[in-house]
């Protein structure tokens, strides 16, 4: 179990998160919203190490991950894909999966082997068939559609084998085919891979859609958590973010 307890960073004085306390239970899926501002990436960040908080704890499995390294944090099992994708433009799909699997081992004489290790290989191959990039492993990541490489970033993080997963806007910038693909290819993970999931999104009605789980954030603290049906009617989660238009969905 993920379980952040006061967690709170401020940059000057904003307080980008004010005192967060959640818990993400083993095998959930949950979506993080709230307007622009709210302290979404924040989060992620203090999470995954990129930022240090200035109090409060991160513990999953009961360890306290608050304040260390980013490489530390991926070891104890927390992976993050990225809004803009993190890969390695002149890499192929497989060299980029390999890559990562190297790192993890710590064995990056590997890469220069022409026939990796059939661990080495199994991993990146499984990743890649997780999310349907093998048809596409000889393909240079710089040629990828904008989907595909927000895949392969995703892929970089599974290969890692982590027991938390977080998306930071998996369907930024796609089109509205694209981003009901990628959201099906997460939900997809989700259900057969027995990890945790969390989600930033900014369109509801993927959220609505697919999230069992909502966390509001406004100016850093958290306004509600809740069933999508619970967020859809929370009159201050309506005035501060959703607004009239999916209050009136809800009803329908």
């Amino acid at each position: 179990m993920l379980e952040i307890r006061s967690l709170s960073k401020s940059f000057g004085g904003v307080r980008a998160t004010d005192n967060v306390t959640l818990d993400f239970a083993d095998g959930s899926l949950t979506a993080v919203i709230g307007p622009n501002g709210a302290g979404k990436s924040t989060f992620f960040n203090l999470i995954t190490g990129a930022l240090k908080p200035d109090s409060g704890q991160i513990l999953l499995n009961g360890i306290d991950l608050a304040g260390r390294s980013p490489p530390e944090i991926v070891r104890h099992g927390i992976g993050r894909a990225f809004q803009v994708a993190s890969i390695f433009p002149s890499l192929t799909v497989q060299e980029t999966m390999l890559a990562a699997v190297c790192a993890d081992q710590r064995k990056a004489s590997v890469l220069h082997r022409r026939f990796p290790l059939a661990e080495t290989r199994d991993r990146a191959e499984h990743a890649m068939e997780l999310l349907g990039l093998v048809s596409k492993r000889n393909r240079t990541a710089a040629t990828l559609s904008h989907g595909d490489q927000k895949l392969l970033d995703i892929a970089l993080a599974l290969v890692l084998d982590p027991k938390v997963l977080l998306l930071d806007e998996p369907t930024a910038g796609m089109g509205t085919e694209e981003r009901w693909r990628m959201i099906d290819k997460v939900r997809e993970l989700w259900e057969t891979q027995n990890i945790t999931v969390v989600f930033i999104e900014h369109d509801m009605d993927i959220v609505f859609k697919i999230a069992p789980e909502i966390v509001v954030l406004c100016y850093g603290r958290i306004l509600a958590t809740g069933k999508p049906d619970a967020i859809r009617r929370d009159e201050a989660v309506i005035e501060a973010y959703l607004g009239t238009e999916h209050h009136a969905g809800a009803a329908v």
